[in-house]
């Protein structure tokens, strides 16, 4: 089994996930910028201006061994059009969460986010050998709980008054998960997603 916080890169279809580095800043500015996604107060999106704070961030629990960041690509452009991560890891216990996410609006729902998915609980259940893998969001944000519950995992609990946001509101943490034994169903139904019939860049509810 590889070392959980190795340098990473997968390689898919449509996107790459690599390591994230700040040869990605300007990409992701411009990532942010579409939609102005920062505006969602129930996410922790940064501005554009502290989007280098947040890379130094991610890259500093890279280095201490608590989280590998990634840097999503579109294989057509070769651009950076979003970010997520490998989290909270524990290899003994062999858990670990797939989170602090966020794309491109223009991305969002779309084959390249089914296919990063996809490549990350494959990587997850078949290389690191996890036997769960969790995703939390804030429970009222509606959009990322059905996109979760679309994957096949399931509600676990909430964890009420569980963080502090950024505007000083309590966030209630709604926690989903996929077992190890549910991973072959899952890994079905997001390879017949992906499949589905359909031009790059149109939703495909996910």
């Amino acid at each position: 089994m590889e070392t959980w916080c190795a340098p990473i890169r997968i390689k898919g279809q449509f996107v790459i996930a690599e390591l994230l580095s700040m040869a990605h800043l300007l990409d992701l500015k411009e990532t942010i910028a579409d939609g102005n996604l920062n505006n969602l107060w129930y996410t922790n999106i940064p501005s554009i201006s502290d989007l280098e704070q947040e890379i130094n961030r991610r890259l500093g629990l890279y280095n201490e061994g608590l989280m590998v960041p990634f840097a999503v690509i579109d294989q057509k452009t070769k651009k950076a059009i979003g970010l997520t991560s490998f989290m909270n890891l524990d290899e003994k216990n062999r858990r670990l969460e797939i989170g602090s996410t966020w794309y491109s609006k223009k991305f969002q729902r779309t084959a390249l986010n089914t296919e990063c998915k996809l490549l990350l609980l494959q990587y997850a259940f078949e290389v690191f050998n996890c036997v769960c893998v969790e995703f939390r969001t804030h429970f009222i944000n509606h959009q990322s709980r059905k996109s979760i519950e679309r994957l096949g995992a399931k509600l676990d609990g909430v964890l009420r008054s569980n963080a502090i946001m950024q505007n000083g509101t309590l966030r209630d943490t709604a926690v989903y998960s996929i077992i190890q034994t549910e991973w072959p169903m899952v890994k079905v139904h997001l390879n017949f997603e992906l499949n589905k019939p359909r031009a790059l860049g149109t939703s495909n509810q996910f």
